[in-house]
């Protein structure tokens, strides 16, 4: 086992000056944009190349109050990185709480693999599914890792926890007593700038809990909450000006991260279902990063992905994925074309969140659709988590967390809450990809599917403009799930197209994305 305290290899930190200098007038820290010639894919550093990750954790947080707040760091942040507003799933895979929201950030997974419900830790799987740091500890031993929290099940065992390992190289726990507290989010401001500039820690995650606090006591729609986000931020910028003041900073390749693990309702609390509720975000900079860019395709489970990947660990088995892996789905394509709610009274009025017009390539066939119901959901639809899931709460329409960005749902359940002629009856169908006869080929797509009798659910494939046959029938649910399918392709063969046939009436939905034929596997 290797010593929780580790020789720095620079030069000290002066506390004292560090906080001297912040408290007097030092509001906000500029991040020196990276090197061109650190830039990702350049010769100097090549696209494999790796460096040292800061996450910075932000308990109870809302984006779009952030943004209002007087919070230059965070600001600064997003002005010269990328922006990524999410939402989390919601019972029965988890309530939007710290402990799956923490859980999930440090794991790369989501909660029915780590299995932390809400802030008790009975059944966790941390065992399977480690934290990201103690992922670094197990592949890289000789890298530093360090993690600094007032939570306690975060980073001690004494209440429920500890979400970060003791394989962590030192970690800091404050006893809890003070917990959402400016005093407490200031030692631990102050601590972890010390290690982050005079110690020399390859990864590191720094929490602070004052947002949620004001959260719980005001609500996010009051001046209090606005005013811990603005101290959170000073917090912030202490921590950046302890790696940008690195003597080596331009050379070490840092990346940053800032994430939160849940909001907020606007008089305060959270746990449920809302979309202030569920919202989450991530913010990111560093080699590679556009500025001012903004994403729709990240998720929560995306952190722990990035960081692994950016001190040169493997990310296999995770949920997420790093952020430089950006998809290819078609679906994500049609987002230009969304639109705002036609017959959907729960959706708010300016969201934008769904359109008919499919991707390139791509048909829908209603030729046996029924006719009148529900103009949102009359046959398949490309729609958004924050649209789609607000037409009802509590059916489960929050659990479609392995769907990113747009997808596709056919929702007779929806569709039927207004008068309706016949039955749905609507195929989703791909454009023709390549073949070669005689081979085989694996049909992959995320699933989410709630399943109710009488109704029907087909994966049908057809070879060379030749009849559909069904290669799949989902006749149970199965929520949030990746699917793939071992097809053989006919001698002779030269293309295949896959479709997707719903039927019901008054029933469920059946939402899929990220659709893909590649090599048998």
């Amino acid at each position: 086992m290797k010593p929780v305290l580790r020789p720095t290899r620079t030069r000290r930190f002066s506390t004292v000056a560090w906080v001297t200098a912040v408290l007097v007038g030092a509001t906000s820290v500029a991040v020196p944009a990276p090197r061109a010639d650190a830039a990702v894919g350049s010769a100097t550093v090549p696209a494999a190349a790796t460096g040292r990750v800061l996450v910075i954790g932000l308990d109870g947080a809302n984006l779009d109050r952030v943004k209002a707040a007087d919070a230059p760091n965070l600001h600064s942040l997003m002005a010269q990185g990328m922006t990524a507003p999410s939402t989390l799933p919601t019972v029965p895979m988890a309530l939007t709480s710290s402990g799956p929201g923490w859980s999930t950030v440090a794991t790369g997974v989501w909660p029915d693999k780590h299995k932390v419900w809400g802030n008790l830790f009975l059944l966790a799987d941390f065992d399977s599914h480690p934290d990201f740091l103690t992922r670094i500890e197990r592949s890289r031993p000789a890298l530093a890792t360090y993690a600094a929290a007032g939570w306690e099940p975060l980073a001690s065992a004494r209440k429920g926890g500890p979400v970060f390992s003791s394989a962590v190289d030192k970690r800091l726990s404050l006893d809890g007593s003070t917990n959402g507290n400016r005093t407490e989010d200031g030692k631990v401001a102050v601590a972890a700038a010390e290690e982050l500039h005079g110690g020399d820690p390859d990864a590191a995650f720094v929490y602070f809990g004052e947002i949620d606090s004001a959260g719980h006591g005001h609500g996010a729609a009051s001046t209090q909450y606005l005013d811990a986000i603005a101290r959170t931020d000073r917090n912030v910028g202490m921590l950046l000006g302890a790696v940008t003041t690195r003597p080596k900073y331009h050379e070490e390749n840092w990346q940053i991260l800032v994430t939160t693990d849940h909001g907020h309702t606007d008089k305060g609390g959270h746990g449920g279902f809302t979309v202030k509720e569920r919202g989450t975000f991530v913010i990111a900079t560093g080699p590679g990063i556009s500025p001012g860019s903004v994403r729709h395709d990240v998720r929560q489970v995306d952190v722990a992905a990035t960081a692994l990947s950016h001190v040169g660990v493997a990310v296999d088995g995770l949920d997420g994925r790093p952020l430089e892996t950006t998809g290819e789905d078609a679906f994500d394509t049609v987002r230009p074309l969304l639109r705002t709610r036609v017959d959907e009274s729960g959706v708010p009025a300016g969201t934008l969140g769904f359109t008919h017009t499919p991707p390139d390539g791509w048909r829908v066939d209603n030729s046996a659709m029924g006719g009148g119901g529900v103009a949102e959901w009359r046959g398949w639809t490309f729609a958004t988590d924050e649209f789609w899931s607000q037409t009802q709460w509590g059916q489960c329409r929050e659990t479609n967390v392995r769907s990113r960005d747009v997808f596709a749902v056919a929702d007779s359940d929806e569709w039927s809450d207004r008068s309706t002629k016949g039955s749905f009856d609507s195929t989703l169908i791909s454009p023709r990809w390549a073949t070669t006869g005689g081979s085989a080929v694996t049909l992959s797509y995320r699933s989410h599917y709630r399943h109710w009798p009488g109704q029907r659910a087909e994966v049908r494939v057809s070879f060379d403009g030749g009849p559909w046959t069904t290669a799949r029938s989902h006749t149970r649910t199965a929520l949030a799930s990746g699917e793939s399918i071992h097809i053989d392709v006919p001698a002779g063969a030269t293309d295949i197209r896959v479709g997707f046939r719903y039927r019901g009436g008054n029933d469920w939905y059946w939402a899929v994305d990220d659709v893909r034929v590649g090599p048998a596997r």
